[in-house]
């Protein structure tokens, strides 16, 4: 398990690490033609690698056009249910937040497919929802995955972690990837944001892509919510987790996403989320330690953001996006933390993805292969 090869690393000292990382060690990783290592990433997200960005971003481009060509996958988010029995104080689904409440009955998952249908071709769909046992719980999950493998070639699921048993069965109902975060990876920081909830419990999340890859899902995608800690040191230890996660499930394929913290209710310290330039450095990094890696942006992040992101590594992007349930054919009322940043429709995304020069893929052709 994860957790083993993560003890061996103190945060304090990886952090220091990486403030003193010099000129000279970004250099080295940049000249690199063998395969870098977790000291050449340490280097490149380095406050020292801030120079070598122009530099960076062209090795970055070459690469993702080598490994991904000129495409651009894209998906759609659906939200099953905003009910949630965790406490996390950055997330409006926390449980004490005064909001209205609701989780799509099966009736309203096929008026929201149907709604999805009319908005583009999407093939691949993630289901989001909640942590919440009771009103979205394994059976519901099942269904609602079920309902979704008929109408799209690849499924894809957020929702609470699972158990091994539990993960394998949903391959078999259809679902291709599973998308997990640890948020952050300062054990005493995760748990002053998740007071209570079986998401408070850190190596339980801590252990969850394990279970994954263990019950054999085709994708896994990690990431951390940048801003609940210095993003620098929590970036290190997601690519700690992602280079363990490579090494021990070679057969899965891996996905990457850099979800900036927003301001939210209730907010009593600095946020220490990353600026454009330094997510653009970050997202280099990434690709150039992760050739084959996916790296994605959801429309969280603006228009203008994600059009200039396609030539640095970006390879699958949300669009049309609604982070409401029902908010595809009942309603539109999204949450500060989670509201939508690019408001483009799928036409408009891909008429944006044309102009710079890439094509827009629906489909999932390794699932739809298999």
């Amino acid at each position: 398990m994860f957790a083993e090869y993560f003890s061996k690393f103190n945060w304090q000292q990886v952090e220091d690490r990486i403030t003193t990382a010099t000129l000279q060690s970004v250099e080295q990783a940049l000249s690199k033609k063998d395969p870098l290592n977790l000291d050449d990433f340490v280097a490149l997200i380095s406050p020292a690698a801030a120079p070598y960005l122009e530099n960076m971003a062209k090795k970055s481009r070459e690469l993702t056009l080598k490994r991904f060509g000129k495409a651009i996958q894209l998906y759609i988010p659906l939200y099953l249910s905003n009910e949630c029995t965790n406490a996390c104080v950055y997330c409006g689904f926390n449980h004490n937040n005064p909001l209205e409440r609701k989780t799509l009955s099966e009736t309203e998952i096929l008026n929201e497919i149907k709604a999805i249908k009319k908005l583009g071709d999407f093939e691949h769909i993630l289901l989001v929802s909640g942590e919440h046992p009771a009103k979205t719980s394994f059976e519901y999950l099942r269904n609602a995955v079920r309902l979704c493998h008929k109408q799209f070639s690849s499924v894809s699921v957020e929702v609470q972690p699972l158990d091994i048993e539990e993960y394998a069965t949903l391959v078999q109902d259809g679902v291709t990837a599973v998308y997990v975060y640890q948020e952050t990876y300062r054990e005493e920081t995760y748990k002053l944001h998740h007071p209570k909830g079986k998401k408070s419990i850190f190596e339980y999340r801590l252990h969850c892509p394990d279970r994954i890859g263990i019950a054999g899902v085709r994708k896994i995608g990690i990431g951390a919510l940048l801003g609940l800690e210095n993003w620098r040191t929590d970036s290190f230890f997601t690519a700690l987790h992602l280079h363990y996660l490579q090494n021990t499930y070679w057969k899965t394929k891996f996905s990457i996403a850099f979800p900036r913290l927003r301001p939210y209710a209730g907010q009593k310290q600095e946020l220490h989320t990353p600026s454009n330039r330094e997510l653009v450095q970050l997202m280099c990094a990434y690709r150039l330690f992760f050739p084959d890696v996916e790296i994605s942006l959801s429309t969280r992040e603006s228009a203008h953001f994600r059009d200039h992101a396609m030539a640095f590594g970006l390879t699958t992007i949300s669009a049309g996006s609604r982070t409401d349930p029902g908010g595809y054919s009942i309603s539109q009322n999204e949450l500060p933390q989670w509201e939508i940043n690019d408001s483009r429709t799928p036409a408009e995304v891909v008429q944006a993805l044309k102009k710079n020069g890439y094509d827009a893929v629906w489909k999932d052709w390794d699932s739809a292969l298999e």
